[in-house]
């Protein structure tokens, strides 16, 4: 009887625990590649996140970079939408439109903690559509060994586009290397790149209202130094995205080029500076501002609770430490960036242009958009077309996509 009664407590006691179990409401959360990009913090805050909101759980998937995104979407079309996912900001305008996800509400006191420019990384229609989460910036490297060998003072980068025109072209023309890297190959980061020049140079793809405003004298005269550094760069540049550029660097073989924070550990071996993106004739200081982030999904049931997750994840404290674990640029500036600076001042470069910079262009399908200005770029590159004419194509071919 004892035995009976044992067994039958342990059944309740069973039923009880799996009940509670069973009211457990899940958060399906897709994070690209895996716990090895910050992972460790990143787990460790959504556990702090469960404890303080008991009744959810969350069910993290960790999906290879490249199909990650793709399966988010995937499954929000099919009406089974993951409750938030880590998404390109890019996608995000795309993915409102078609009322896939949710926008996420800011006080004015979480508005200030990033510089406006970041915030425009996911905004549209005046609302906010993912969380900021991952975030890079862009400068010039250049090569110190070979600016000496060219007659160039080694500790003085470039600050204009004529000055890094004519380092290139010193360089080309008194050593063995190339002066610069450029990329024009059918890939995203071209028009990253290019974007870039555009910044700099006081231009912009999309305005404010939603207005295409490619078709400018400043993205004219953007796209014309673009095609007269591909003479002093590396040939055939339509076969070389960004991440081709950074071994010809690594070897000597050219003598500048631009990418971000992540390249200094690449280019360790090498005697390089690093300074902001120059500034062309009608602009100043400025980077392409490019962020990833948590995208809320609409229909899962969980909507509150996916946004205030979002949220925690990358309010200020759990956001910086999980940028320190994954050598991140910081989105905000808390205390610990200016440790950042003093351990290693190359961070300034990436650092300084944040409230100058400007946003991939918010677009309602990114990828035709990215396409029409790598085309203008090639044609540029392989005198197939005049800067002007190349740059008109492609505002009239951007309409579609806004």
């Amino acid at each position: 009887m004892k035995l009976a009664k044992l067994m039958l407590g342990g059944a309740v006691l069973l039923t009880a625990v799996s009940g509670a179990y069973a009211e457990d409401k899940m958060l399906h959360m897709i994070q690209c590649g895996d716990n090895t990009w910050g992972g460790d913090f990143a787990e460790a805050h959504m556990a702090e996140w469960e404890t303080a909101n008991p009744g959810y759980k969350i069910n993290l998937e960790y999906v290879p970079w490249g199909q990650c995104q793709d399966k988010a979407t995937t499954l929000a079309s099919a009406g089974n939408p993951p409750a938030l996912a880590y998404m390109g900001s890019r996608t995000l305008k795309q993915l409102s439109s078609n009322g896939l996800i949710v926008s996420l509400d800011y006080t004015d006191e979480e508005k200030a903690t990033y510089a406006a420019p970041v915030l425009g990384t996911v905004t549209a229609d005046g609302k906010i559509w993912g969380a900021p989460r991952a975030f890079s910036t862009k400068a010039l490297y250049w090569n110190k060994d070979l600016f000496k060998a060219a007659g160039l003072d080694p500790e003085a980068g470039p600050k204009t586009w004529d000055e890094m025109y004519n380092a290139a072209a010193a360089i080309k023309e008194k050593t063995d290397a190339d002066g610069f890297g450029i990329a024009a190959a059918s890939f995203d980061n071209t028009m990253h790149q290019f974007m870039n020049y555009v910044y700099t140079n006081g231009g912009e793809v999309i305005n404010s209202d939603g207005e295409i405003v490619f078709n400018s004298p400043n993205n004219v005269e953007a796209l014309e130094f673009y095609g007269k550094m591909a003479t002093v760069a590396q040939p055939g540049p339509v076969a070389y995205d960004r991440a081709k550029l950074t071994p010809l660097m690594v070897e000597g073989r050219i003598g500048m080029y631009i990418d971000g924070p992540w390249a200094r550990a690449r280019l360790a071996d090498i005697n390089f500076g690093v300074t902001g993106v120059p500034a062309g004739p009608k602009g100043g200081a400025g980077t392409l501002l490019i962020t990833d982030s948590l995208a809320v999904f609409a229909n899962s049931g969980v909507e509150a609770q996916a946004v205030d997750l979002a949220k925690f994840l990358t309010n200020p404290e759990n956001q910086f430490a999980f940028e320190q674990a994954a050598g991140l640029t910081p989105l905000r500036n808390v205390a610990g960036v200016a440790d950042m600076v003093a351990e290693d001042p190359t961070w300034s470069a990436f650092l300084d242009t944040i409230p100058t910079g400007g946003p991939e262009p918010f677009v309602t399908d990114y990828i035709g958009l990215q396409d029409v200005i790598n085309e203008a770029i090639q044609a540029v590159i392989l005198g197939e077309a005049t800067a002007a004419d190349a740059v008109a194509e492609a505002a009239e071919a951007l309409e579609e996509y806004k």
